[in-house]
């Protein structure tokens, strides 16, 4: 019997945990609601731009399928086992970056509440999400193996910035309590910027093959 794999099975947990949470999060916005949840701050753009809702919809219906399976890319046993799986899978996954994720983001980020300071942050964030993404696609087509699985950590740390953003909200605020408008600040850098710095450090620890 192997023994258990602590590590992974944390991992695993963390993950599932945190992609519930997402869940339920997109969940409130089905049906189509105007006033729901965030949406609610947000009613000026909602009222006066019309692209903005669609947009919107279309950030928060994709990250849940780009989550998903960007998770599954960095599965050892299914990449050796079930390596039709795996290319499918990537393939869903930069589909959905490229064409939905990552551009409705950047959309939405230039109406990001905090100011200059926080839209800067978003559209940064979604610009590297998606050049990261499309280099990872194109390394893969090259065959360059080694290069297309550092640029994936890369661009899924940024994926994973829809969790980490909430999990930053939730511990600023309770033990920080500070201004509404700080927190957007405060979060939308330290919601990605740590991300990055550990796929870095990650592809950094040990060579990839």
């Amino acid at each position: 019997m192997k023994s258990l794999n602590y590590k992974r099975l944390a991992w695993l947990l963390f993950f599932a945990y945190f992609f519930i949470l997402m869940l339920q999060i997109t969940l409130r916005y089905i049906p189509f609601d105007r006033e729901v949840s965030f949406l609610q701050i947000k009613q000026t753009e909602v009222s006066e731009i019309k692209a903005y809702l669609p947009i919107f919809y279309t950030h928060v219906y994709s990250a849940i399928f780009v989550l998903l399976a960007g998770f599954t890319q960095f599965n050892s046993k299914i990449l050796v086992n079930y390596p039709r799986v795996h290319k499918t899978l990537g393939y869903l996954y930069v589909g959905f970056v490229l064409l939905l994720a990552s551009p409705s983001g950047i959309f939405i980020g230039w109406f990001a509440n905090g100011g200059l300071i926080a839209k800067t942050s978003f559209i940064i964030l979604g610009i590297l999400w998606f050049l990261f993404t499309l280099k990872a696609i194109l390394l893969i087509l090259k065959r360059d193996i080694p290069e297309h699985k550092k640029f994936m950590y890369r661009s899924f740390a940024l994926a994973t910035s829809a969790i980490t953003l909430r999990l930053w909200k939730v511990i600023l605020v309770y033990l920080f309590h500070p201004a509404p408008m700080d927190v957007y600040q405060i979060i939308a850098w330290l919601g990605w910027i740590p991300n990055l710095l550990i796929a870095e450090w990650l592809i950094k620890r040990k060579p990839i093959q």
